[in-house]
């Protein structure tokens, strides 16, 4: 069987998890491993925090406190959060000795197989107080899209935006510092020496890829491809190993394929595995299939940069599939920690039950588009489409409770393996969708609603009921939990292998509290 890797790739830790994180990437890549475990495959899940970003720096400057206290205090918080949302990654990613070594080994091997060159490349800097300005130092217009943001990866256009490509540099360090543009001697990856592999890649991932990604894609190859920096002039982040650029730090966002490493190394770890390296999982000969879940945002980073370091140097399985998500708006406006403009998980899973915040995340997943979280729809939607039906539907369960074992018809096998298909194919990685699945759930368990059960149907009614909860479980994990130990999903009736349900003894099901209860 081919082992699974998702990977949701950790946010910079400079702050806790908010709904727009949870609805965007985590939540995805947690019901998609779950979905896929239950269904009988071997899927390791691994996620983190990502620490070398100089984001850190800024908002520690911001609050008034140290960025490596900030750091472990966001890793500790972004834990937290994802345990309250039920999200169970197998590894999680932390700042350490074991992950320093990680990164500088796999950079060591690109600049030993001659992958890296020396370059000139132009940055921002600050004369007053000789600093170069990258990513979160430096502020400007996207060159490619116009949109006014910092350095590294545009969140409008998904672009990578050289720092010294930007229009009208400003420093978010001191706006009043003038700003002028110098040559520093830095580490680059050459993309363009990797464009023939990379059009062939991406012309095999075209029919899974999601629009904003696509176009991404497209556009920049249809370019000369960018001398990606590997080092950087700053002093915040890991570094460097190389004499030639003495003093200079690891790109963080560079990172990408290492910390990827490292994070299922720790997944495997997690269950029992002994791994000889961080990336044994990784070769080709291994067989594990590699599945990305992030926003649309780190699409140039993660695909694009990954994929040329993974052929850089020859002998690993390359990603297989990209899920996307856009943004996840509060109140029809962009989440914002520092204007306060926020809903943490963990702030809403202590007021409401977390199935109900599972549900409506999918419900309104920013799969394709952006999409908008209120509080107010959150108990019109959990209510009227999955609460009341559910509590009606497991009512109904209850009075057949206690009689034994009733008779299942084929008519109802084929409806159970169809309902299956339908579940199968919102979940399925090549198509997934987290509102899919939600428009999954909510269709089938308004048919359940509607169903008059009577005594001739009582036994079809009850096993289809059965089969809808354990589809349902990857999102709804307490109500099946709570109603089924064993979280295995049935095969389909017709499969060759499967002996099919004739009978079925129905067993009383939990409720659903409503938000404000």
């Amino acid at each position: 069987m081919k082992r699974t890797l998702v990977i949701a790739p950790g946010p910079t830790a400079n702050g806790d998890l908010h709904l727009g994180h949870l609805a965007g990437p985590f939540l995805a890549a947690d019901v998609c491993a779950r979905y896929a475990r239950a269904a009988g495959r071997d899927v390791l899940f691994g996620t983190g925090v990502h620490f070398t970003q100089n984001y850190i720096v800024t908002t520690a400057r911001r609050l008034g406190v140290q960025p490596e206290d900030l750091r472990v205090r966001s890793a500790g918080q972004v834990e937290e959060t994802l345990a309250a949302a039920g999200i169970r990654p197998d590894g999680f990613v932390r700042f350490g000795d074991r992950y320093v070594k990680t990164v500088r080994h796999f950079f060591e091997r690109l600049h030993s197989a001659g992958k890296l060159r020396l370059q000139a490349v132009r940055f921002p800097y600050a004369p007053r107080t000789g600093e170069y300005l990258t990513d979160a130092y430096v502020r400007g217009g996207c060159p490619v899209c116009l949109a006014d943001g910092c350095a590294g990866l545009c969140e409008n256009c998904g672009h990578w935006i050289a720092s010294g490509d930007l229009i009208g540099p400003r420093s978010t360090l001191d706006p009043d510092d003038p700003v002028e543009l110098r040559e520093e001697q830095v580490l680059v990856l050459p993309l363009e020496d990797h464009r023939e592999a990379l059009v062939e890649y991406f012309a095999r991932q075209s029919a899974t890829m999601r629009p904003r990604l696509a176009q991404m894609i497209e556009e920049i190859l249809s370019r000369p491809l960018p001398d990606y920096p590997v080092t950087l002039p700053i002093a915040w982040g890991i570094p460097a190993p190389f004499p030639e650029v003495a003093g200079q730090v690891i790109y963080a966002d560079a990172e990408t394929i290492a910390w990827s490493m490292h994070c299922t190394a720790l997944a495997a770890e997690h269950r029992g595995a002994v791994l000889a390296a961080d990336d044994e999982l990784w070769f080709s000969d291994a067989g594990a299939e590699v599945v990305y879940f992030f926003g649309s945002d780190a699409g140039f980073a993660f695909a694009v940069v990954g994929a040329a370091m993974l052929l850089a140097l020859g002998g690993y399985v390359l990603p297989g599939h990209f899920v996307t998500n856009e943004f996840y708006e509060l109140d029809h406006d962009k989440f914002s920690t520092s204007r306060g403009h926020v809903v943490t998980g963990r702030e809403l899973a202590a007021e409401v039950p977390r199935d109900l915040i599972r549900f409506y995340l999918a419900s309104t997943s920013p799969d394709f588009q952006r999409t908008n979280f209120t509080r107010e729809a959150l108990e019109q939607v959990t209510g009227a489409r999955l609460v009341r039906p559910w509590n009606r539907v497991a009512d109904k369960v209850a009075t057949w409770t206690g009689r034994g074992p009733l008779a299942v018809s084929e008519r109802s096998r084929a409806a159970a393996g169809l309902m299956l298909n339908r579940f199968a194919a919102a979940y399925d990685v090549r198509r997934f969708s987290l509102t899919s699945v939600a428009f999954t759930l909510s269709e089938q368990l308004a048919r359940l609603d509607r169903w008059e059960v009577g005594p001739d149907d009582a036994g079809d009614f009850c096993h289809e009921v059965e089969v809808f909860l354990r589809c349902a479980g990857p999102v709804l994990i307490d109500l099946a939990g709570e109603a089924f130990p064993d979280p295995a999903i049935p095969a389909a009736p017709r499969a060759a292998d499967t002996a099919p349900v004739t009978r079925i003894t129905p067993v009383r099901l939990p409720r659903l509290a409503e938000t404000g209860q």
